[in-house]
């Protein structure tokens, strides 16, 4: 399989490290010109260097800015030029006691979640739409069917983007660009070994940690460990190429077998 993207520019938001930085490699690695995206200019360029090593031949662009605001997601836009894939993949979780929540608490988990995915597919849409190519796809979580008890706001707003995805491919029907979301799984990054950490003893050794975490707070999963960053990003680079042109308004998992259901 080739997963042709010579000439395509993809923005992936939140790249800078963990599941972004994995996609965008990988993107790059496709053949794809990548937006690197992050709050600041000094974490980008770290990032993009970091990513030059892994992917020598790949061409990456500094997309700094804060896409949870018109302004920010404008400046990163410009920077990009052209986008032929937006990968949403931008996003905040934590564990909260479900009534400790507060309003504000909610309204940022729907602002950084959600608002900004809809910002930018609103943005991007019209261009590919008029030149008959796209792709958008929206990282969504196994939390968005598997509502977690110790964060429910995360998972609402993970669910919110399963509709955001198959309302907006419906926006886009008969017009070659697609829009799905894709479900990940439990995955192994530094933020989720913090998570992890929230839940299990700190004292423990990662891999002991990982272990407890996946036996006593995610026993339903097939795969029995966390998934590899890199496992996500196969599955958003094959949904980003011209190969997946029949797959649009559906929700693909990546998920270690973890939500139990034969659709989500």
């Amino acid at each position: 399989m080739k997963l042709d993207l010579d000439g395509r520019t993809a923005l992936v938001t939140g790249s800078t490290q963990g599941i972004g930085a994995a996609i965008a490699a990988g993107l790059a690695k496709a053949g794809a010109r990548v937006v690197i995206n992050g709050r600041n200019d000094a974490g980008v360029a770290k990032a993009i260097e970091t990513l030059q090593s892994q992917v020598p031949d790949g061409e990456f662009v500094a997309g700094a800015g804060d896409v949870t605001t018109d302004e920010g997601a404008r400046r990163v836009l410009d920077s990009a030029g052209r986008v032929d894939v937006l990968v949403n993949n931008l996003g905040i979780f934590g564990a909260q006691e479900p009534l400790e929540i507060t309003d504000d608490d909610w309204r940022r988990y729907f602002e950084v979640n959600v608002l900004a995915a809809v910002r930018l597919t609103r943005l991007t849409l019209p261009a590919m739409t008029e030149q008959g190519w796209g792709r958008v796809l929206n990282i969504a979580s196994d939390s968005a069917v598997v509502i977690p008890a110790e964060m429910i706001h995360y998972g609402m707003s993970k669910t919110a983007l399963l509709g955001v995805s198959r309302g907006f491919a419906k926006a886009a029907a008969g017009t070659g660009v697609t829009v799905n979301s894709v479900i990940a799984g439990p995955t192994h990054t530094g933020g989720v070994e913090d998570f992890v950490y929230q839940l299990v003893d700190k004292n423990l050794p990662w891999e002991q940690a990982q272990r407890e975490f996946m036996k006593t707070h995610r026993p339903q999963s097939l795969l029995q460990r966390l998934i590899e960053p890199e496992e996500i990003a196969n599955l958003v680079v094959y949904l980003s190429s011209p190969l997946a042109s029949a797959t649009t308004g559906g929700a693909l998992r990546v998920d270690g077998g973890y939500v139990d259901s034969i659709l989500p």
